[in-house]
């Protein structure tokens, strides 16, 4: 965690994602270590660490998106990354099965930079599901 940072920071910046991973929605119940706070617009960006910059993000979603803010489109065209503070999960992506579909550019580059539909993720969210433990839609 970041130094800047502070306990009472990423319990307000966790508040909104109900224990989930707020790009995969993983919850952090079914994970090996504690979710992480995302600095959505990183502090090598000017981003700062204030709760409406903060996302709470599993190990393999934060790692994926670094530092960025947006990413290239199979067209060559630079679209910003999904924002959890400005953005609703479901106007940019759709969960059929174990498979999270974009369902805007933004939701396109996201999922391709996050790696939501992974083989190794979506065999984990398979599994979760049978449990009970991942939505199915």
């Amino acid at each position: 965690m970041a130094n800047d940072v502070s306990e009472a920071l990423r319990l307000e910046a966790a508040r909104p994602a109900g224990g989930c991973c707020e790009c995969c929605l993983i919850r952090e119940a079914d994970v090996g270590f504690p979710l992480q706070v995302d600095h959505i617009v990183s502090r090598k960006h000017g981003g700062l660490s204030t709760a409406d910059n903060l996302a709470y993000a599993c190990a393999l979603c934060n790692r994926h998106k670094g530092s960025d803010v947006a990413s290239l489109d199979i067209g060559g065209r630079v679209v910003r990354l999904f924002h959890p503070r400005r953005d609703r999960w479901a106007d940019h992506f759709r969960i059929e099965g174990q498979l999270i579909h974009p369902l805007s550019e933004v939701g396109v580059v996201t999922a391709r930079l996050l790696r939501l539909n992974a083989s190794e993720r979506t065999e984990e969210r398979r599994l979760l599901q049978a449990l009970g433990r991942y939505p199915t839609r």
